[in-house]
């Protein structure tokens, strides 16, 4: 669908109309709606039970003592939720993949509670409690699937209403794009993918006279709901901006070229005096993809560069390995514990052995042996290193199934153990590919500054790379990571990678 060019004048138009937000101050008005509404959702439940029960009396004291399961339980939820991707903007922003998304994250939560049902026992009393107490056998706790209910007919409520209502005109940030190249351009397809109505761009501005008034067409990126490209006119040069401000209403102005030259930073400065913010495009990628986008950084290398990451620091190094050291644990307890049924399945599927190890590379640079259950036939790689392809034919069955689970990775957890790997990094890649890599991808290297991981924010949001176009998008992932480290973001990274163990979301 292509896009209005909107009119050339707006001169009663102020550069702050109405209440432009940004995508961070979205997401925390996403986060308090859910937070108030599951909480909403329990008390309403807790009052549909006394009323059903009419012995019991809906007072304060009878809300604080299941104040602790109604806790729970919203916070249970609010993981869920965000761990599906609650507040990623490719989810948020659209209609059908939120309420395909909430719909199924109601689901798998009472999934959860009938589990927690079946197979554990007794608790303190509680209306929320899904489980027997004082050893009597009681009927399945109405109240919990009370609030399920409430919880999913308010979500979807609240999320369609904010899409109706706070993507509108008088709360998205009207923005021009300087730069009509291709960083523009992908900047603007990138507002088209994920965008959630934040910024509305009103036009480009850029120096080349051949360009000026011409429109600038933009395909939409793969899965958007725009089938047809978008087209916005460049409405001028940098002399322009100044008038351009105020005709159109402009509250965001994105910087789109590779560097700012002399004659233009005291025009940014004359823009910044009339009350815009100015983002540069490499910025503004990062914050609404998760990634860094290396091809776009110009002269700022700064921005792919994290000189000093959270992984410089003492006190999240340390941190870091104490967590490693108790999962790693952890994993080898079940490892030991679920080994004779994995070695017999991988030898009658294929004879031969049943461990791998290969050569990786990590911290610094320095290589290391990584364990795996062997998933493909034996001498799978007679004639050279080659890319793991989707569906690869060298894969026997029960190393799919491995593959799909992550189970494969899980003799990794003696690396962690040795300190050679991490719970949580970049996927190490093998001595035969980096050298190659690094002399075509900028910045590759940047990923041996951090120990590489089983679990990687590349790895949960792209899959595994099976060719040099998907080490690139990979790349800009790990370098998003290593910039923004952080136990929120290891322990996101960590449920994502459980959800795909339990769901069958790794690699074929």
């Amino acid at each position: 669908m292509t896009q209005a060019v909107p009119k050339p004048q707006r001169l009663n138009a102020l550069p702050l109309d109405g209440l432009p937000l940004r995508w961070p101050e979205r997401r925390l008005i996403l986060f308090v709606g859910d937070a108030l509404l599951l909480l909403s959702s329990g008390l309403l439940a807790l009052a549909a039970w006394a009323a059903i029960r009419r012995d019991i009396v809906l007072n304060r004291e009878f809300i604080s003592g299941e104040a602790p399961w109604l806790l729970g339980l919203s916070v249970a939820w609010l993981v869920l939720w965000t761990v599906n991707g609650g507040y990623d903007l490719r989810i948020a922003s659209h209609a059908r993949p939120l309420n395909r998304t909430l719909t199924s994250t109601a689901l798998v939560f009472s999934l959860l509670y009938l589990l927690l049902f079946f197979f554990l026992s007794a608790p303190p009393a509680s209306a929320f409690s899904p489980l027997p107490h004082l050893n009597k056998v009681r009927p399945l706790r109405v109240v919990p699937m009370l609030f399920i209910a409430f919880a999913l007919v308010a979500e979807l409520s609240w999320r369609n209403l904010y899409l109706h209502l706070l993507t509108g005109e008088p709360f998205c940030r009207r923005t021009l794009v300087i730069g009509a190249g291709r960083s523009g351009r992908t900047i603007a397809q990138t507002l088209l993918e994920r965008g959630d109505g934040s910024y509305r761009i009103v036009g480009f501005v850029d120096d080349d006279p051949d360009k000026v008034g011409h429109p600038v067409a933009v395909e939409p990126p793969e899965g958007c709901k725009e089938s047809a490209p978008a087209s916005w006119r460049v409405l001028g040069n940098r002399h322009s901006l100044k008038d351009l401000i105020p005709q159109q209403g402009i509250n965001t102005l994105i910087l789109a070229i590779t560097q700012v030259d002399g004659e233009l930073l005291p025009i940014l400065l004359d823009c910044l005096e009339l009350g815009v913010e100015i983002v540069p495009m490499a910025v503004l990628y990062e914050e609404l993809t998760g990634r860094v986008p290396v091809d776009y950084v110009g002269g700022s290398w700064y921005v792919a560069m994290p000189i000093q990451h959270p992984g410089t620091g003492s006190l999240y190094r340390i941190s870091r390995r104490l967590m490693d050291i108790a999962l790693s644990s952890l994993g080898l307890a079940f490892l030991g514990l679920a080994l004779p049924v994995i070695a017999l399945a991988i030898y009658l599927d294929s004879p031969g052995p049943i461990f791998y190890t290969q050569e990786r590379v990590g911290k610094g640079g320095r290589t290391f042996r990584a364990f795996k259950f062997r998933s493909m036939v034996t001498d799978a790689e007679r004639n050279g290193a080659v890319w793991a392809q989707q569906n690869d034919s060298r894969v026997t069955r029960v190393g799919r199934l491995l593959r799909k689970t992550h189970i494969d990775e899980f003799p990794q957890f003696l690396n962690i153990l040795k300190g050679e790997m991490s719970a949580v990094g970049p996927r190490p890649e093998r001595p035969e590919f980096v050298e190659e890599l690094a002399s075509e991808i900028p910045f590759y290297r940047i990923r041996h500054a951090v120990k590489p991981g089983m679990a990687g924010w590349g790895l949960v949001q792209q899959g595994y790379a099976a060719s040099k176009e998907d080490v690139l998008l990979r790349l800009q992932y790990d370098l998003y990571y290593i910039k923004h480290q952080s136990w929120w973001l290891d322990t996101l990274i960590l449920l994502k990678t459980i959800r795909d163990t339990l769901t069958l979301g790794g690699r074929a």
